[in-house]
């Protein structure tokens, strides 16, 4: 039997828990998110998504100008991968108008050999961003396609698809090899493996299987290649993957072809790892993928959740206390929590809906202007917030156009029916409904100011379909949760876990939930931080309460302490969403009778953190420890 023949029978054999990754157009709408975050999903909706200038982020594909390798052809794919899904959730008609024009657009600039892009023919599939661009144009198209079932669209991404193979697949016009063309290893043009592995899905044409498998390929074995499988298998670290005579500090090296410590792009390659492992069966790539997010849960996440210094891998984990430049692109942000979404879906473990958890409130809702219009570029955990950069000469950049994208992570996974259970991994106030695998129906009513506050309320608005399990995932940082059902506290609550309440629902029957969110802190090198559940605390400049670098006294304070010298108080204007005082030892003339007394000081949610973007409004989340003699 020939190699490719038992990979297609594999194909065949092999059946997986994960549903198969097409968009439901309802999964969305399913949840309609009330209180605090339904404000701020709406008005992202609203000046974001549908504030887009569809014509604007179209024309460099009427243009085909673009000289100098850039990646404005991003942008569009990236707005598609939103606004399909926010349709769903709250119809516009302007946006629906929108993005019909836009593909109408976009389909009239296809090439008769294929191609959709914007560079001439001549620096195509080379160096630069072209096949990048390519792999979101693939993205927008399939999205289209998945809501509206134009084969107009569909027809437009096999051909492109056909015309990337034609060039850069095997024995291609151009002479070159996928993972040859781009920066960073191949890294990312490698990554349009995702929407060549959602093509195939839809088609079941084996022509795209077959280049999917060339791409994993050139992914795996060249030994100047992204080399994601061996390297991941190995246990070397996601910041130490980096080829040998690669030079950080060498002009370029930025882009430099043999770097591989490019956070959202190596993410990007995994999550078409994790599409072609569900097809095939491949274990080992699922367990490079597996192995790839407990590293940066472990070396490079910190405590918002967010990752990477100019969007590179650094072993920011153990960094975060220090003023790194170019902190938590929003790029990578929202990619890690596309990660970790797939990671659920095929997993099911609840760590990964942590994690999300944990980014969602602290590093993307930070990077989220107030008003909903705009994405920070970069997000510190200390200084203050900022506009992002203008990319490739417009009025636009890469992470304001990824930014819808996450929250569309939490949104999906907030509730969701599977198989004949139904599962809250997230907690909110919101209306949730869905349908089991064998019709019946489903509906709950959440009240919650979760994490302002440490309790949710769900009211079931079901009734007469029998028995439902109801999954709750308890966080693995609320030790001691207590769920109880029509007033009665269940056994066997575990955190880090699912709980399961197997009941048969009636109209009215109420789930209550009492999370455990004490004030913990973390040490890093004479420095601590301060979570509360999964927030991240923060003392901002318009609490006017002294100078935030000033040192907190030695000895005070244990990383892992619960401290309870916090307290929650009201906050004290709208752009602030959560409060708490807290009375602390800072300050290092404690020789002074006076000056010996504790301080009482204001914190706020690290979302909240210098959301007005001025300079005159700072924040800090890490603060000095001071030093003894002996030290």
């Amino acid at each position: 039997m020939t190699k490719k023949e038992e990979l297609y029978r594999n194909i065949m054999c092999v059946t997986f828990s994960a549903a198969v990754s097409v968009v439901c157009a309802g999964e969305v709408g399913n949840v309609q998110l009330k209180g605090y975050l339904g404000k701020r999903l709406d008005s992202m909706i609203e000046r974001h998504v549908v504030g887009t200038d569809v014509d604007y982020i179209t024309a460099p594909f009427l243009e085909k100008t673009e000289r100098r390798f850039r990646w404005q052809t991003e942008f569009w794919g990236k707005y598609m991968h939103s606004a399909m899904p926010y349709l769903s959730y709250r119809f516009s008609p302007r946006l629906k108008a929108d993005v019909d024009r836009g593909v109408e657009r976009m389909l009239a600039s296809q090439e008769e050999c294929g191609y959709i892009g914007n560079y001439p023919d001549e620096l195509r599939c080379g160096d630069g961003w072209d096949v990048w661009g390519m792999k979101y144009t693939m993205m927008g198209l399939l999205h289209y396609y998945d809501y509206t079932k134009s084969e107009k669209a569909l027809a437009a991404c096999r051909r492109l698809c056909d015309y990337l193979i034609a060039e850069i697949g095997p024995g291609g016009r151009r002479g070159r090899e996928l993972w040859q063309t781009g920066n960073w290893s191949g890294y990312a043009s490698s990554s349009v493996l995702e929407p060549v592995m959602w093509l195939y899905r839809r088609t079941k044409e084996v022509r795209f299987l077959d280049f999917a498998t060339y791409i994993v390929k050139g992914m795996t074995e060249p030994s100047k290649g992204p080399r994601l499988l061996d390297l991941a298998l190995k246990g070397v670290s996601v910041a130490d993957r980096n080829e040998k005579d690669y030079d950080s500090g060498r002009k370029w090296a930025y882009v430099c072809k043999y770097g591989r410590s490019k956070a959202y792009e190596m993410m990007s390659c995994y999550q078409g790892f994790l599409e072609y492992y569900e097809v095939t069966g491949r274990k080992d790539l699922f367990e490079a993928a597996i192995k790839t997010g407990e590293d940066i849960i472990k070396e490079e996440v910190n405590l918002a959740g967010g990752s990477a210094s100019s969007e590179a891998w650094f072993h920011g984990a153990r960094k975060q206390h220090l003023p790194y430049w170019r902190l938590q692109e929003t790029c990578v942000t929202t990619t890690w929590m596309r990660f970790c979404e797939k990671l659920l879906d095929i997993t099911g473990d609840p760590k990964w809906a942590d994690q999300i958890e944990r980014t969602f409130y602290n590093a993307y809702l930070a990077a989220m202007k107030a008003d909903g219009s705009e994405f920070a570029g970069y997000t510190p955990l200390s200084g203050n917030r900022w506009h992002g950069q203008h990319h490739c000469y417009m009025h636009t950049d890469c992470c304001t156009a990824n930014g819808p994208r996450g929250f569309l992570c939490f949104l999906k996974k907030f509730f969701r029916a599977k198989g004949n259970a139904v599962e809250f991994n997230f907690y909110a106030s919101a209306l949730a409904k869905g349908e089991l695998s064998d019709g019946r129906k489903v509906a709950f009513d959440m009240y919650s100011l979760y994490p302002r506050m440490d309790m949710a309320r769900i009211v079931s608005h079901t009734e007469s379909v029998g028995v439902v399990p109801l999954r709750l995932r308890i966080p693995a940082w609320s030790a001691n949760t207590v769920v109880k059902l029509n007033g009665q506290a269940l056994a066997g609550v575990k955190s880090g876990t699912y709980f399961v309440v197997e009941h048969e629902w009636r109209l009215g029957d109420i789930i209550e939930i009492k999370f455990d969110m004490p004030v913990v802190t973390h040490e890093l090198d004479h420095s601590v931080a301060f979570t509360r559940g999964p927030v991240l605390l923060a003392r901002d400049s318009r609490f006017a309460d002294g100078d935030l670098t000033e040192p907190l006294r030695r000895g005070d304070l244990g990383k892992g302490h619960l401290i309870e010298c916090f307290a929650p108080v009201r906050t004290p204007s709208d752009d602030i969403w959560m409060a708490f005082s807290a009375t602390l030892a800072i300050g290092s003339h404690h020789e002074n009778p006076e000056a010996a007394l504790k301080t009482t000081v204001n914190f706020c949610d690290y979302a909240s953190a210098g959301n007005t973007w001025t300079r005159d409004n700072y924040y800090r989340t890490w603060f000095p420890v001071e030093y003894g003699h002996d030290e």
